[in-house]
Formats: structure tokens, sequence, C-alpha cells
């Protein structure tokens, strides 16, 4: 196979409105999310409800902007084509991955120790390597097709929803005489401060992800109408469904075991439905894991050949497969880097946390020049072809940028692990760094910051 042929072969176009929803809250629904939510309500209940709504005001702006890029840039390589077109290749090339192929890595493997976790607690000694496995499995349904990716998917999220909203229903409507009262959570209101601001960072968890969606616009069906509807279903379903667990986690759990608990939703899980729910809570496991697992391998898949089309990675990345039409290289890549990661690190697991809070400040970094994108393409093309445009432009996007700074500022959970966030963060930029200058300037033979005419892209 010849170098054209690799990165000409296309995508098929197979996803339609409610796969695109299973994809927007796919990533947003893993473990990582219930603990930092379940948490967040430990720490101050009334304060962390606000901080949601904060949260999903913030959710909002970068939705606003990730649909107009997306839908004015159709293409798979997502935030790297909105980047090169509106302030170079440079920045294009590190965003992407320091903030996302880095994520991915880390993330991957972070997601399966805690699996790993959870099924050690539920059934000590039975199930090794559990996380693994369900890695592997999914990395081979997503690389059989979007077709098979879009049916595992659905299942994995709707099925997913479908038990967190089973949990906060039970949980919220619950009277018996141990339930914590909502009168405590109502008057705390009247007290709050700054921690609201603080607790934002937790609740960001609960909407982060959902502009996934975005490099599957090649293989997406109609994607001028459903892809913003997508958005904004995944945007509403997330903080009603996360709402109510969090109202349930509140209602029925003492908030000093929600904060000392590593899996605090299996408090949860006990409280509402019993004791013998531990049949349930692996579902749930599962069902998370795999739904966080499919989403990503997906769609930093497509990030990575849109790379390749651009001529910002090796060619290789934008080799799809003849027959499932899945940019195989760009999935098994991140995948592989992410199992060396767990087995390399099997014995020290902390190190692999502090480089995905490492990496997810470089994600914030992501919306932040998202947001920088749009207002600098609305001053240099006014009059492209956009079929969708940010509501109330600019300010959600002032917004954003705004709160973004603020939060990559507090990100760390402790002050103790902010000069190793930033260190790591540092390191992660700067290797990226590295690569994409020498890439640019002795491959591509482009300037660093030298922006890409938009019909190129």
């Amino acid at each position: 196979m010849n170098d054209l042929k690799i990165v000409n072969t296309p995508l098929k176009r197979t996803l339609g409105l409610f796969s695109l929803i299973a994809v927007g809250v796919g990533m947003v629904i893993g473990q990582g999310a219930l603990v930092t939510i379940l948490q967040g309500v430990g720490i101050n209940a009334s304060a962390f409800f606000i901080a949601m709504l904060f949260a999903f005001a913030l959710a909002l702006t970068y939705i606003f902007t990730f649909t107009e890029l997306s839908l004015m840039m159709p293409k798979a390589g997502g935030i790297s084509s909105y980047t090169e077109v509106a302030i170079g290749h440079l920045p294009a090339i590190v965003i992407t991955i320091g903030g996302y192929l880095g994520l991915a890595i880390f993330a991957g493997a972070a997601d399966i120790f805690l699996l790993n976790y959870v099924f050690d607690v539920l059934y000590p000694g039975t199930f090794s390597n559990i996380g693994l496995w369900i890695y592997v499995i999914i990395i081979i349904f997503n690389f059989f097709g979007v077709d098979v990716f879009a049916s595992v998917q659905n299942i994995l999220a709707f099925t997913m929803l479908a038990l967190l909203l089973l949990i906060g229903c039970v949980g919220v409507s619950s009277s018996e005489a141990s339930d914590i009262p909502y009168s405590n959570l109502v008057s705390g209101f009247g007290s709050l401060h700054g921690n609201v601001l603080s607790l934002t960072v937790l609740a960001l968890w609960a909407f982060m992800g959902m502009e996934f969606v975005c490099p599957m616009v090649e293989e997406t069906k109609n994607p001028e109408k459903n892809l913003p509807r997508a958005m904004m279903v995944s945007a509403f379903v997330l903080l009603v469904v996360y709402g109510l667990v969090a109202l349930a986690g509140y209602h029925k759990v003492p908030g000093t075991e929600l904060v000392n608990n590593s899996i605090p939703h299996w408090i949860l899980i006990q409280s509402v439905l019993g004791e013998n729910t531990k049949l349930l809570m692996a579902i749930l496991a599962v069902t998370a894991a795999g739904s966080s697992f499919s989403t990503g391998m997906a769609a930093i898949s497509r990030m990575l050949y849109g790379m390749a089309k651009n001529n910002q990675l090796p060619r290789i990345f934008g080799a799809v497969h003849p027959k499932f039409k899945t940019p195989w290289f760009g999935l098994l890549f991140p995948c592989a880097c992410a199992i060396v990661m767990y087995v390399v690190f099997k014995s020290s697991q902390d190190a692999v946390i502090l480089m995905m809070i490492s990496a997810a400040t470089v994600w914030l970094l992501v919306y932040l020049v998202a947001h920088i994108n749009l207002i600098v393409l609305r001053k240099r093309y006014p009059r492209y072809t956009r079929p969708y445009r940010s509501p109330f432009y600019p300010l959600p996007q002032i917004l954003g940028i705004i709160s973004l700074l603020y939060l990559i500022v507090n990100n760390s959970p402790t002050p103790e692990m902010t000069k190793d966030v930033y260190l790591n963060v540092f390191i992660i930029v700067g290797l990226t760094a590295l690569y994409a200058v020498f890439w640019i300037k002795f491959k591509m033979k482009k300037g660093l910051f030298k922006a890409e005419p938009i019909d190129n892209v």
C-alpha cells in the first residue's frame, strides 16, 4: 500500500443521532466521574450542587465552540484541524498530542487499574487482570469497524445510564429513618463561599469529553443536524443523571464515608439497593469502563487519522483497514502504549494517576485553545459557511477562557500535588513541542505559527 492510498481511504458514514449521543455520554459516564462527583458531595453537598451548575454552564460554552468549529471544518482531525487554521501547526500538534493522546494513554492505564480494584473488592482473588481483558475486548470491537463500535457503544452507554437512573431515582425517593434529610442541604445554600469555585474542578469531570463526537464527523449521517443535537442532549442527560446520583449520595450516605472511600459508588449502591448487589456493581463497573474505553479509542484514533491526513503525523497513522474502514494504526498505537504503561507501573499506580491528572490539565488547555480558535476564525473568515453558529458569541467563549484559566491553576486535588502536576505538564508539553518543531521544520517545511489556509484543510 503506497502513502497516497493510506491517507486517501475514506471512512464509513454510519453514525446516527442515538449513536452520537452514546459517544457524547460514553466518555463521561466512567467510574472516575462517579468517584469525583460523590466525593464532591461528601466534601460540601450544598456547594457542590451549585458547582455542578457552574460546570454545566462551562460545558455549554465548549459545546457551542466545538460544534461550530467541527461543522465549519468537518474533518476527523478535530482540534488539530481547527488550530492549524487559526494559530498554526505547532500549537495544533502540541495541544492534540499532549491533551488527547497523552490523556488516552495515562487514563487508559488508570481505568484498567480502577476496574481491577473494584473486582478485587467485590470478588477477591477471582478475576485477575479483568480490567486488561475488558480493555483488549473493546480494542477488538473497535477494530471491526464503526458499525460494530456503534452497536457496542449503544449497549454500554445506555445500560450504564439506565443503571445510574435506577440508583438515582430509588436513592432520592427513599424514606427510611436513617436517610439524611434534604432540609440540611437547603439550609447549606445560605453559607456558600469560595469553596463553590474549588469544587467546580471536581464537578467538571461530569461534563468533560462530549467533544469526542466531533472527530467522528466524517462517519456521521447528516452531521449538520445530528452533531449539535447529540452534544446538547448529552449535556442535559448527564446533568439529570449525575444530579440524581449526587442527590442520592447525599440522601443515603454520610459525607465522611463518601470522601474517605476510593469507590464511593459501591457504598451508594449498597445503601440504595441492599447488601446483595455485587453483580449490579460489577455490571456498572464493566459498562462504565467499557464505555469510556470505547469512546476514547474511537475518537483518539480518528484524531490521529486526521492529523496524518494533514501531514502532522507519520502517514501510517492515516492507514485505514480495507475491509472494516477503521484507522487501525491510530487505534492500536495509543492502546498499546496504555497497556505498556499498565504493565510497567503495575506496582506503582500512583505514578499513573499523577500523570493522568497532569494530562487532564493539558486537556483543559484544549478547551481554552478551542475558544481562541473560534474567536480568531470569526475575525479571519467572517463570511465562511457555518452550518452552526455559537449562540451569544463571543460571550460564551470569553467566559469559557476566563473560567478555564482559573481551573487550570486550581486543577490539582491537593496543594502538595500542584508542583508535581505542573512539572509533568511542562514535560508533556515540552516533549510534544520538540517533536512538533522537528516535524514541522524538517518534514512539513512550514512555519511553526503560520496558519494554514482553510481551503487546504
